[in-house]
């Protein structure tokens, strides 16, 4: 066990392989050596702006360089970062920064947030700025990320893991020294530990601004990567490439594809396993919140088709009842997840309150059931989370952003199935006395990021709740995709 302060972390990596490089971004790269010297003068920099141990300095960067460098010079500063999508509108990022209350915040035009210390984008210190080692500093948690959550109002999910790393632990099947490919955005909780762990392992970390199917394999060949990470989107685009254009790139460095975020299709996984083969796709299921979870590996899934896996050895997995009751197997209900340390013991909420049962088991909100060996197949998720190319969606802040616009009523947004993302957003909207599509799209473009945005919107002049204000979006969704 070699435990290493992720203030050290890179000081440490340094001194093996510090003429390697350590992040590959779009033909820019950076080595180990470069990278201690840039971040050690970068975090005097924030430390000079007031961040301190255990502060939260938000990082508003897109995928590159950059991201990483604010991210270790954080925590070299004693800080813990808070990452945020740098496509947020102002009015969303906004509440973010209320509920965090970040010490700084990074990639942001100066003077934006009023109160706030801010850099943006492409700062770069003062060269006079010493670069010499800074001394250890652990920030009492190690990453703290955003979740809209269900309410529509965002909030924080702090892991209460400290700012080290036992770099002899294969969490993930990475290598010692490898290479690993990040193509989703940093920002989700997903990409951010697959690449910090392969990070704190001594990997070189390739990541992509956006996810392009055909650059993929080009950097799985030419960068020799070993493993990746994906959401199923990602891989049905990659297989609707021609199949002569997946056959030219040579893939054989792989040896690891975790796929998780959203349900795989059995078809898809099933033509990625004959394809790369079955030992080198895994996937996994769990939250951010690390109450608990499972893995599973192609071999297992083969015998197991469907299921995500046997619960891990640090958790305890449970199928509830409406009735509270504990399920047996092949029936469905509310799973529900405990770690074996003891609820709230792998994280804590800012904004937002867990749904816990006796015993202190939390759900995330899915839907499934245990077959008789005891593997977890999952269902339709119990809440009305829209899950889209990998990304959770709330409707409620959707429609909070919808219900804004002058001249609506009401509003509901629902998921409809989409062949490419899974999922896509799609809003019926109560305008009783008429509104322009290009109107509202407008509104929202300046309240919410790209993705969350409905791609289809139907108009009604009928009330959408009733009396006693519910919404039933699932009678809503049932109708529409009867009619499809």
């Amino acid at each position: 066990m070699r435990m290493v302060p992720l203030s050290r972390i890179v000081s440490y990596w340094s001194e093996i392989q510090g003429d390697r490089v350590a992040i590959y971004h779009e033909g820019e790269t950076i080595t180990w050596s470069q990278l201690d010297r840039e971040t050690n003068r970068l975090a005097r920099a924030y430390e000079s702006l007031g961040v301190g141990q255990d502060d939260f300095v938000t990082i508003a960067l897109p995928n590159g360089i950059e991201f990483f460098k604010s991210t270790i010079a954080t925590w070299k500063a004693g800080a813990t970062p808070q990452p945020v999508s740098a496509r947020l509108p102002k009015f969303e990022r906004d509440q973010i920064l209320e509920v965090g209350e970040p010490r700084l915040i990074t990639g942001v035009a100066d003077g934006s947030h009023e109160g706030y210390r801010t850099l943006p984008a492409g700062y770069e210190p003062d060269p006079a700025i010493s670069d010499e080692p800074l001394p250890e500093k652990i920030a009492t948690s190690f990453k703290a990320m955003t979740s809209g959550g269900s309410t529509g109002r965002p909030k924080l999910i702090v892991t209460t893991s400290p700012a080290v790393w036992d770099i002899d632990s294969d969490r993930l099947h990475t290598q010692l020294q490898g290479s690993m490919l990040i193509p989703g955005p940093l920002y989700h909780n997903g990409p951010f530990v697959w690449a910090m762990s392969a990070f704190f392992r001594g990997n070189q970390i390739t990541v992509t601004t956006r996810f392009d199917a055909e650059e993929t394999l080009g950097l799985i060949q030419d960068q020799r990567i070993d493993i990746v990470y994906m959401v199923p989107t990602m891989m049905q685009r990659i297989w609707n490439l021609p199949e002569e254009v997946r056959a030219g790139y040579d893939l054989s460095s792989l040896k690891v594809l975790w796929h998780l975020a959203a349900p795989c299709p059995a078809w898809l996984k099933e033509a990625f396993i004959e394809w790369l083969g079955a030992d080198v796709i895994w996937e996994l299921y769990g939250g951010t919140e690390a109450q608990g979870g499972t893995v599973i590996s192609g071999i297992e899934w083969m015998s197991h088709r469907g299921s995500v896996g046997k619960p891990n050895a640090t958790c305890e997995i449970i199928v509830v009842g409406d009735e509270g009751q504990r399920l047996p197997p092949n029936e469905v209900g509310e799973v529900f997840l405990r770690p074996l340390t003891g609820q709230g013991s792998t994280y804590r909420y800012i904004g937002a309150e867990a749904k816990a049962i006796a015993g202190g088991f939390e759900s995330i909100g899915d839907m499934g059931y245990f077959d008789e060996d005891g593997y977890l197949y999952l269902a339709d998720r119990q809440t009305d989370m829209i899950l889209s190319g990998g990304a959770n969606i709330y409707p409620a802040e959707v429609e909070a952003a919808i219900d804004s616009c002058a001249g609506v009523r009401s509003s509901a947004v629902i998921g409809l199935p989409h062949e490419d993302l899974g999922n896509f957003v799609h809003a019926i909207v109560d305008a009783p006395g008429g509104l322009e599509e290009a109107a509202l799209l407008s509104h929202l473009s300046e309240r919410l990021v790209r993705y969350k945005i409905p791609r289809t919107i139907e108009f009604s002049d009928e009330p959408l709740r009733d009396d006693a204000g519910k919404l039933r979006r699932k009678a809503l969704r049932e109708e529409r995709l009867d009619k499809s």
